[in-house]
């Protein structure tokens, strides 16, 4: 079994390759109810790292796991700049929601999803911001920057944990939890890392999705954040969150993927968020 299927085992999904917006895209799609997007941050392997919350988000409702274009294994575009992603997603939105879903966007293309709302936000009934940097001012902290660099270069299984250590509050806790999903994702995330034009997407991601966001969003929007986000910290989402009016769901003993790291915390906060009238 490859490393893609076993992070793909037992989850309640079917994988799919459709055309979306002109790019044979992957997603993952599944469950019944009102529609749910999951939309990844800014790594190499794509959606599949929702696993973790995959199979009890779909218990009630339409989930959707895209891969973006060039990341995972949706194929790349020239340039996936705000553009590009926009026409791709609202292809994407008309394709698999027959009414407008709640997007959850984590990181860079957390960022990418802030925009869309402000520019599209008739096609969301609401967003979740989770980790995202374009929130604020954002300042790449400069032991990141340099990870990042040099796991691009040499994406080693040693220069993988060192940006590990940094994601996760506690790395360790998450390996005793389950060894085999992290191994397989950790190699996954790896073999996509090779790629060129995964590469050249991280770079045109790192570009435009630490960038702060300025349009206008009237789609009711709440915050979820790791309280030890190291990549982007606490401290932008509070800012944002008293300045835009937007509520803040902060989950403890967690880094930058509260979604891997504290799985039932995450989902617990995505169902309270889900509850609260639009």
């Amino acid at each position: 079994m490859d490393d893609r299927a076993r992070l793909l085992r037992g989850l309640a999904v079917d994988e799919r390759r459709v055309e979306v917006g002109g790019v044979p895209t992957t997603m993952l799609v599944g469950g019944d109810g009102p529609p749910l997007v999951l939309l990844h941050g800014g790594i190499e392997c794509g959606g599949i790292y929702w696993a973790p919350v995959i199979s009890r988000l779909a218990e009630e409702h339409r989930l959707v796991v895209p891969d973006v274009p060039g990341l995972g294994e949706s194929d790349p575009v020239e340039r996936l700049d705000t553009a590009t992603f926009d026409a791709w997603f609202t292809d994407l939105l008309r394709l698999t929601c027959d009414g407008a879903p709640t997007l959850v966007a984590h990181s860079l293309l957390g960022t990418l999803a802030a925009r869309y709302a402000g520019r599209r936000g008739e096609l969301l009934q609401r967003l979740v911001l989770y980790g995202a940097p374009g929130v604020g001012a954002y300042r790449m902290p400069l032991g990141l920057r340099v990870m990042a660099v040099r796991f691009a270069v040499r994406p080693s299984e040693r220069n993988m944990e060192r940006f590990e250590r940094w994601a996760f509050a506690n790395l360790d806790r998450v390996r005793e939890r389950d060894p085999d999903w992290l191994d397989a994702f950790t190699a996954y995330t790896r073999s996509r890392a090779r790629m060129p034009h995964v590469k050249r997407t991280m770079r045109q991601l790192v570009a435009t999705g630490t960038e702060q966001v300025h349009e206008l969003i009237d789609v009711p929007t709440t915050l979820v954040w790791g309280a030890q986000d190291r990549f982007v910290p606490l401290a932008l989402a509070e800012e944002a969150g008293a300045r835009l009016g937007w509520p803040l769901q902060v989950i403890d003993a967690a880094g930058h993927v509260p979604h891997i790291e504290q799985p039932g915390a995450f989902t617990r906060a995505i169902e309270e968020v889900l509850r609260t009238p639009v």
